[in-house]
């Protein structure tokens, strides 16, 4: 009894020394705003490590590629995690060898694959965290899209699976259904990402100071500038830093031990793969 009337009095002294008339926070995501949308990062935001090294791993295992290019491609992803940037030689490179990978095959192919990579390597690593934001949104009556240099039929497969509403992501060429091994424009990375969330607002017709948008690389800052909600996930160091100095929100779901590594970035720009009708409207924008 003594420790329940402790309790109490302490309570009353709480409310009594309590700042009075402030306003409570404003519910976020805002519940029928039709006018506002989340936009997601792929690679250690939504998902742990690269879309794409996972993808590779299933090609790999459907013998699409030698063991010497498994090694070569690997070798790629871990030079992406330890250096801290994106070095345009590294991820030229690592575009080429996943176009001419892919190169001669049917994109219906690599889509029925995708889900079976899904399923293998993806599905168990889908930070939850991340997950139950996306759907915050979704329950608001929000559409959500996947925003990611991956090739943008992994990101397509990525979202159907996770209830999402589409996907933007770097486009292939393909002439009757087949891949050629050329890029249609520019990888969907750092500043093109934020041309292409532009451009789809507008298609959208988007408040996007009423938007949202989550990445873990300072590469997305230009995205993440765009929204008036702007979410540092799993930052890597550059990200942290400028997230803390423009008051932008944080999460972290990863480990004490892996946040405690130097950032572990993305392999960006290295998308492949050809499809998504919001990407080929992005693109078509930022080519007009």
């Amino acid at each position: 009894m003594a420790g329940e009337a402790s309790a109490e009095a302490a309570r009353k002294s709480s409310q009594d020394t309590a700042p009075q008339n402030v306003p409570e926070p404003e519910p976020f995501p805002v519940l029928g705003d039709d006018k506002a949308a989340a936009f997601f990062d792929l690679d250690n935001t939504v998902m742990q490590g690269a879309a794409l090294f996972h993808f590779g791993r299933g090609l790999y295992k459907r013998k699409f590629f030698e063991t010497r290019d498994l090694a070569k491609f690997a070798w790629q992803q871990a030079w992406f995690r330890l250096a801290g940037v994106e070095d345009p030689d590294h991820m030229q490179d690592a575009r080429d060898s996943a176009l001419s990978i892919v190169k001669g095959h049917r994109v219906s192919e690599l889509m029925s694959i995708g889900e079976e990579i899904y399923d293998e390597y993806m599905a168990e690593r889908i930070w939850p965290g991340t997950r139950a934001l996306a759907q915050a949104h979704l329950d608001a009556g929000q559409k959500v899209w996947l925003v990611t240099a991956a090739p943008v039929e992994i990101a397509t497969v990525i979202a159907r699976r996770l209830g999402l509403t589409g996907a933007l992501g770097t486009v292939a060429e393909s002439v009757d259904g087949v891949y050629t091994g050329r890029l249609v424009g520019e990888p969907l990375h750092g500043p093109a990402k934020a041309e292409a969330v532009r451009a789809l607002a507008a298609a959208e017709k988007l408040d996007l100071l009423r938007c949202a948008a989550y990445s873990d690389s300072h590469n997305d800052i230009p995205m993440l500038s765009l929204v008036g909600h702007p979410y540092a996930i799993n930052p890597d160091p550059k990200l942290r830093k400028h997230a803390r100095a423009s008051d932008w929100r944080l999460r972290d779901y990863r480990t004490a031990r892996k946040a405690a590594k130097v950032g572990i970035p993305a392999a960006a720009g290295v998308g492949a793969v050809a499809g998504g009708t919001a990407a080929a409207i992005a693109l078509h924008r930022r080519r007009r």
